[in-house]
């Protein structure tokens, strides 16, 4: 059995961590930490605590009709939402019903000894369950939107997201696989563009890891932090981390927010993974050589390794390279966006 790694805890049942703190000191470290406590007085969490049904019921008294995203997966699937075994599609269906009936469905399946992986994901809390928010509301976060993802058992392979979040377990239990970016060709990706998450997924299946296939999926482990939430506690995953999620509870439910990237609120597009498709299109014939140079304009204008190039450029032609209005950056961005639709 591989032993992980721990990740940093604040437990705030004993101290507070403030949203000052948290903004100003370990959301610009970029290191992943455990948040105990950090919904333990949201009613939601309480009523996941008394009983599935109390929850299902807590929900239930916000809804008011609205259909939302469902995937099903069928038992031969292993609880993992993935590829087909061709890679020519995923393992599961997809489509939208009632939020009211999937929650019925969900407890109908707990007593079964055989039953599909079941998820809603990623849904605006304010188009299904309007209220809820406002009377489980965090203090991290008062603009922003959450999203709500509710199942049964369910594996969600290791993947990244294009923006740092918090991701609260408000119902049964999850375990969280953690990887540092400097870990993603040790976990073999799959492709860019057909996704079963929306983000390129670890082609290794951790359950049955072949280290014939991926041998150095072993220095990724190596490399990997561990940990298992339970309700109201909360996980901050920085930006291109990537994580592997089990749900472990036969109703379980996860309430994450997502800021500063490409799934912050009005992120305009090109967005960082947008840029990266784009340079593989742009730099796909360039030889080895030539993309080394590129590396070397990229390691200076972009990552500043050596000297900053805004010391020494006038600072009236910084342009680019200097402190950026919000709203210049929106222009520059749909005026690029514009380009390549031509």
């Amino acid at each position: 059995m591989t032993v992980y790694k721990s990740i940093s805890e604040y437990n705030l049942h004993s101290a507070t961590l403030s949203a000052a703190q948290f903004f100003q000191e370990v959301a610009p470290a970029q290191k992943p930490i455990v948040i105990r406590g950090f919904a333990k007085n949201w009613p939601l969490v309480a009523a996941a605590q008394k009983s599935p049904n109390a929850f299902v019921d807590y929900l239930n008294q916000f809804y008011q009709g609205t259909k939302a995203k469902m995937v099903v997966a069928p038992p031969a699937a292993n609880k993992r939402f993935y590829y087909n075994e061709e890679m020519t599609d995923v393992n599961y269906l997809s489509g939208e019903e009632r939020v009211d009936l999937f929650l019925g469905r969900l407890l109908e399946l707990i007593d079964r000894e055989t039953y599909p992986a079941i998820s809603m994901q990623n849904a605006r809390t304010s188009d299904i369950l309007p209220g809820l928010v406002q009377n489980n509301q965090s203090d991290f976060f008062p603009h922003i939107e959450p999203r709500l993802w509710v199942g049964n058992e369910g594996i969600v392979s290791a993947h990244y997201d294009g923006s740092d979040n918090i991701a609260c377990v408000v119902a049964g239990r999850r375990r969280f696989i953690l990887f540092p970016p400097e870990q993603t060709a040790n976990l073999y990706p799959g492709s860019l563009n057909f996704t079963p998450a929306g983000a390129p997924t670890s082609l290794v299946n951790f359950a049955q890891p072949d280290y014939e296939r991926y041998p150095l999926f072993k220095q990724a482990q190596a490399a990997a932090y561990s940990v298992e939430l339970a309700p109201g506690d909360a996980i901050f995953i920085p930006m291109l981390w990537w994580h592997h999620v089990e749900s472990l509870s036969k109703v379980n439910a996860l309430m994450n927010y997502w800021w500063n990237g490409s799934s912050a609120p009005n992120a305009i597009s090109p967005s960082p993974i947008d840029s990266l498709n784009i340079a593989l299109l742009a730099m796909r014939d360039l030889s080895p050589k030539q993309r080394d140079a590129w590396r070397c304009m990229f390691d200076h204008y972009l990552f500043k390794q050596g000297v900053d190039p805004a010391s020494y450029i006038p600072e009236h032609q910084h342009h680019l390279l200097g402190d950026l209005s919000p709203e210049y950056i929106t222009a520059v961005k749909e005026y690029f966006v514009t380009k390549l639709k031509q």
